[in-house]
């Protein structure tokens, strides 16, 4: 390489590693020095959570009637298979079919029993047929024995008185036995009703109860009962009751029918923020599926009781959220994010909480003049409310400059700290409370003016 070509490569280096230095340190210094104005107007404080879309209300299709789930003796079912989560359907299309198995086995065992039953009744029939048909006969046998003996009672008149005495001792014997055996024939004819009658019921039952099962076994079929979206049931831990789920006869819903215009975005506040949450306050929420649209609503619903989020060692209380009016672009089981405004304070000062900074209990911010002392008040997400120590439009540093540390410090009158100071202010309204009520005093005129706290 000649001389000339390594001192022209040597000087565009110097000036490529100049300018490299030159626009890194001017990025460092303008990333050190971002300047603020501060705001003036209405500040929002808001809390801030994630939530679900649900139906306001919603009508459940329901599985197997539960009576006949009850007689049936079956206490669980399983879906086998179901429309997929979401599916639009019409009144009376089919919807899931539960699984039928279990109800399947006890047709079959009330089959045999019924055929059981039609033998017994067949053979029941056949012994009482028979029992009552020789009882019949020798009732026949009977008067045919009576009539002879009356013939020779008849023919006894010549005969000794001892010999008649006999004869007609053997008619009133036949005469006895005849009646005896005609009330026995009342009686075996009563059983025999009494156990046709027993078997008739039994076979008349168990027939019923087949037939129940029969008709049970339909209603594992299910379909809707109105048209709509079809929107899986969630069991106690949250997830979606889905193919092979377990549905109890006491909670007997497969799935439901949600009423699309009318939502609620239910919702869980953590035990800090939960004490400035209360019903009726207004709410802005926003699903994650369309971030460019957004909803207001109103708080309906706060639980009194904390639950423990899974998986987590943090308490939350349930919060429900009413979504005003009605759009179609909302489905049950949307994540949304929830603002609850819980505060709107007019006419303030704020400005962006990084700007704030704090040593030994002083807060202060970085401006161009210096370090200035400042009273913070309320914050948000993002901004934080400034009591005294700044006006608007006054321009502060976001991050402190390069050796800002240095800076001297201007402090706020002592006073004003104090008027500030949550101790001197709790002392304040404690004197307040304390001073004599002038009971007997005339009422002044006209309305006081406001009071500056």
């Amino acid at each position: 390489m000649s001389r000339k070509n390594a001192i022209i490569l040597g000087v565009s280096f110097v000036v490529l590693v100049s300018l490299i230095w030159y626009f890194s340190s001017s990025s460092v210094e303008s990333s050190n020095t971002i300047i603020v104005e501060v705001q003036k107007g209405t500040f929002v404080i808001d809390v801030t959570t994630t939530g679900e879309l649900e139906a306001r209300s919603s009508e459940n299709i329901k599985g197997p009637n539960a009576n006949s789930l009850r007689n049936a003796r079956i206490h669980r079912y399983m879906i086998e298979d179901i429309v997929p989560d979401g599916t639009v359907v019409d009144s009376g299309q089919w919807v899931a079919t539960l699984d039928r198995s279990d109800l399947q086995n006890k047709i079959t065992d009330q089959e045999l029993e019924v055929e059981k039953l039609e033998t017994q009744f067949v053979q029941t029939q056949l012994d009482t047929t028979l029992t009552l048909r020789a009882a019949r006969d020798e009732l026949i046998n009977l008067e045919f024995t009576l009539e002879e003996k009356q013939i020779v009672v008849d023919q006894s008149l010549y005969e000794p008185p001892a010999t008649q005495r006999q004869v007609k001792i053997d008619f009133e014997k036949t005469q006895r036995a005849l009646n005896q055996n005609i009330e026995n024939y009342e009686i075996k004819h009563q059983k025999a009703n009494a156990d046709m009658k027993e078997v008739a019921t039994k076979l008349q039952k168990t027939r019923r109860v087949l037939t129940e099962y029969n008709d049970l076994k339909k209603e594992f079929v299910v379909v809707a009962p109105k048209s709509g979206m079809v929107n899986y049931k969630r069991d106690w831990s949250g997830k979606k009751q889905g193919v092979g789920a377990q549905i109890s006869m006491w909670e007997n819903v497969v799935a439901t029918l949600p009423n699309l215009s009318a939502m609620n975005s239910r919702t869980y506040v953590n035990e800090i923020d939960i004490s400035h949450v209360q019903d009726g306050q207004k709410a802005i929420v926003e699903v994650d599926a369309f971030p460019d649209k957004s909803f207001t609503g109103i708080v309906h619903e706060v639980a009194n009781m904390g639950e423990q989020m899974r998986n987590s060692n943090a308490k939350v209380f349930e919060v429900m959220i009413q979504i005003d009016g009605f759009d179609s672009i909302l489905r049950p089981s949307m994540t949304t994010k929830n603002s609850i405004i819980t505060e709107i304070i007019d006419s303030v000062l704020f400005l962006p909480i990084e700007c704030v900074n704090i040593i030994d209990t002083v807060n202060f911010v970085y401006t161009p003049s210096g370090r200035k002392q400042v009273i913070p008040g309320k914050t948000n997400e993002t901004s934080i409310t400034i009591y005294e120590g700044l006006e608007e439009g006054d321009e502060v540093y976001m991050i402190a400059p390069e050796g800002a540390d240095e800076w001297s410090m201007e402090l706020l009158d002592p006073e004003i700290v104090k008027k500030y100071n949550p101790i001197a202010i709790e002392e304040t309204k404690t004197e307040e409370k304390e001073k004599p009520s002038k009971k007997d005093g005339k009422r002044k005129k006209g309305r006081g003016g406001n009071i500056n706290k």
